[in-house]
């Protein structure tokens, strides 16, 4: 076979794009819970607080009915990116492959040198050397720094770091929260530092529902056999070790068994075996391979494609095929749900309950009969401020200005966060309704709303409840005292 080169260009390497996707996830993994819009985080489940930031949008606990939109958004992405990607967010989003090439590639090999080079992941450091110990020592040191860092980046999301870095200052008081921000980062040194790959091919159910999601247009690191040969039987035992082997069983097989693709493969695979749960599509055989075979000038014989196109050769993948088309359909539908929902955020909270006693009644020295209705009104300012409260009532149609509020007479206020209990009563001194034989129920809606610094009616806070005021009938009118 011809080694002859020729002017073939070799791409820039995935592993460098991988590089810029993970500094920017870092980043803005690291910089997203400080930013604030009016004192609101764009993502923040708090516990502390009771409290929901979305968007920048704060929503109190009894509004977490928005936590299933954001569940199924993140498992509805994560899923179709698997249909049409394959494990791509395993190689290129996900925390652990992040945290893990950080500390192999620029802790370990760029940094201190512990390993000689990032093409060879195969060979692990010798740790019978007094220097290597050091190294390995030093590396330790600093994923344990790291990883407490990237602990409490976690931990930020549910603790904003403006309450987080007193709550660690003040440890006596927070030990509670200490245990976690510990406990998560020791978790992280031992995944990165000792368990390693093994996390993704062992521990991470992901790996194992990835088969099912899969079709024949899924792309994902493939080695193409009908270039390279068949290196492995269907049993996946190993045929050849040398080219020469190979090629006088297939002649035309263009792999040199040269084996960088294994060498530089994180999770210790052989690509040539086909699909395996353990890979994670991070594309390192696929640059491995485009340098050896570059230097021949020729396309490299693992591609990030599909099995359709690159085995079966029955044409172009599909990336826009029905099955991608419903999780888009999925996706689009449920964050315009959930912007719908997250829309009609109420910035108070207003619970109203009737008392026991339907109503009472007077009669006033005039001869006029005064009747009264109480209710017990739980509000919940929900806002980062204190605000004043008040409210209006509206009546049926006929019956304007004859039903009045006796009890508060004027704006009350109520601290954020806090549940505020007022007695209410309305009132009459009018005849509302003349009935003989019963007590009238009359629909009525409650109007609260906050006030604004001008003391007018703020149009943003603003509440309708519906309610009853009930009128008696006729008979007890008359034997009011």
């Amino acid at each position: 076979m011809s080694t002859k080169t020729t002017d073939f260009k070799i791409p820039m390497p995935w592993r460098y794009k991988r590089y810029v996707v993970f500094m920017f996830a870092t980043l803005f993994t690291l910089a997203l819970p400080w930013i604030q819009i009016d004192g609101n985080h764009f993502f923040l489940l708090s516990f502390d607080k009771l409290k929901l930031h979305l968007a920048f949008i704060q929503f109190d606990m009894q509004e977490l009915y928005l936590m299933p939109f954001i569940l199924m958004l993140v498992f509805l992405g994560v899923f179709g990116m698997t249909v049409l990607g394959g494990r791509v967010f395993c190689g290129w989003v996900c925390p652990q492959t992040v945290f893990r090439a950080s500390y192999r590639d620029l802790i370990e090999t760029k940094i201190l040198g512990l390993r000689k080079r990032i093409k060879n992941k195969q060979i692990e450091p010798d740790m019978t050397k007094m220097e290597n110990k050091i190294k390995k020592a030093i590396a330790l040191v600093m994923a344990i720094v790291l990883a407490h860092l990237a602990a409490a980046d976690f931990l930020w999301f549910f603790v904003p770091p403006e309450d987080f870095i007193p709550y660690a200052m003040d440890y006596s008081n927070h030990w509670a929260l200490i245990g976690i921000w510990v406990g998560v980062a020791l978790f992280l040194v031992y995944d990165i530092v000792f368990l390693q790959e093994d996390f993704c091919a062992y521990v991470c159910p992901y790996s194992r529902i990835q088969s099912v999601l899969y079709d024949d247009h899924t792309v994902m690191a493939l080695y193409n056999t009908n270039r390279g040969g068949d290196i492995y039987d269907e049993e996946h035992n190993k045929n050849f070790t040398k080219q020469k082997d190979l090629q006088a069983f297939e002649p035309a097989a263009e792999c040199t068994t040269c084996e960088s693709c294994v060498t530089v493969c994180p999770t210790h695979i052989d690509i040539r075996k086909g699909l395996q749960l353990e890979c994670i599509n991070c594309l390192e055989c696929v640059d491995a391979c485009t340098t050896v075979m570059g230097k021949l000038g020729k396309p490299s014989l693992v591609t990030w494609s599909s099995e359709y196109e690159i085995i079966d050769q029955k044409g172009k993948t599909q990336y826009f095929r029905p099955k991608i088309i419903a999780y888009i359909v999925l996706l689009v539908g449920i964050t315009v749900a959930l912007g719908f929902m997250g829309s009609t955020k109420e910035h108070m909270l207003l619970n109203i309950n009737k008392e026991n006693r339907l109503f009472s009644d007077k009669r006033l020295p005039d001869g006029r009969v005064r009747v009264d209705n109480s209710y017990i009104f739980l509000l919940q300012n929900t806002e980062n401020e204190k605000m004043k409260f008040f409210f209006d009532i509206i009546p049926p149609k006929g019956m304007e200005g004859k039903i009045t509020i006796a009890k508060p007479t004027k704006a009350f206020t109520v601290v954020p966060g806090s549940k505020k209990k007022k007695i209410v009563t309305l009132r009459t001194t009018e005849v509302l309704v003349d009935d003989d034989r019963k007590n009238t129920i009359i629909p009525i809606t409650i109007h609260a709303y906050a006030l604004d610094k001008d003391g007018k009616k703020s149009e943003r806070i603003s509440v309708f409840r519906d309610s009853t005021f009930v009128f008696p009938k006729k008979s007890i009118l008359l034997e009011s005292k």
